[in-house]
């Protein structure tokens, strides 16, 4: 027979085992979700760095505080494309064993004209400070490396770039070799910002790993002086850089492919 005491006794004991074993899956539950948080927070950081390095940098859609979001909230519809049908034709895929050799003239003024399906870009090359990115653009526009090609990337937060010079489209393509990195002292970058209207080399992240992949600059960016700057946008190819801009991208987070359909119709290298 069980007294009433120890009756007592057992239950408070029981009592107290639940509770210690609310407080531990309490604890454990607590260290999930904290190794959760910092894991995200360890993506996203390194994740940051790593797109701010090759030239572009998300940023985390937020909504304002106290805002309240409805099952009825939907994204916004994106704007028509302002650009026309591609011209007829399809992508080279040749790649080469090394770089070109030099055949331009180091001491010339060049141009490049980018003839796109959203209107001509024309760019002022930098030819005696980037002798080896001109003379490499040289090449490929002549061998019509360019052509029919889409620009792949347009970034509308932190950096305001749209990327192009990728015949796979997906970001990883070049021409099977490297050019070296050139003019990263160049008067125009200050404070490490990149000014609306210069056009730089995209790389992997390494010294000397250019290839094809270039990036046209539509509104000043923040980025660290390791692109080489090659040409500088004229006014006109603004206007269409920045119709493009306000097309806007695909994914809604500030980095992804243009809404509008940009495609290189024809790349041209002329000498002045």
């Amino acid at each position: 027979m069980v007294s009433q005491e120890q009756r007592r006794r057992q239950l408070a004991r029981e009592k107290f085992l639940r509770q210690q074993q609310r407080r531990t899956d309490a604890r454990r539950k607590a260290r999930m979700r904290n190794a959760v948080i910092a894991s995200a927070l360890g993506v996203v950081l390194i994740g940051s760095l790593a797109l701010y390095t090759t030239g572009v940098l998300k940023e985390d859609k937020k909504t304002n505080a106290g805002t309240e979001v409805t099952e009825s909230s939907s994204p916004a519809s994106p704007l028509p494309d302002p650009c026309e049908k591609p011209a007829a034709g399809k992508v080279k895929s040749e790649t080469w064993k090394k770089e070109p050799a030099m055949t331009i003239d180091k001491s010339a003024a060049y141009t490049m004209k980018l003839a796109t399906t959203c209107g001509d870009i024309d760019i002022d090359l930098k030819t005696s400070a980037a002798p080896h990115t001109v003379n490499s653009f040289n090449f490929l526009a002549g061998k019509g490396y360019f052509d029919h090609t889409k620009c792949h990337r347009l970034t509308t937060n932190g950096i305001y770039v749209l990327q192009c010079g990728d015949p796979t489209g997906s970001g990883s393509g070049g021409p099977g070799y490297t050019i070296p990195d050139e003019n990263l002292k160049d008067k125009s970058l200050k404070g490490n910002v990149y000014p609306a209207g210069t056009v730089a080399m995209a790389n992997t992240g390494q010294a000397d790993s250019g290839g094809s992949q270039f990036f046209l600059v539509y509104q000043d960016s923040q980025l660290p002086p390791s692109y080489t700057p090659f040409g500088t946008v004229s006014e006109s190819g603004m206007t269409v850089l920045k119709k493009i801009a306000a097309a806007g991208e695909s994914t809604g987070a500030g980095d992804g492919a243009p809404n509008a359909t940009v495609v290189i119709n024809k790349a041209t290298v002329t000498k002045s």
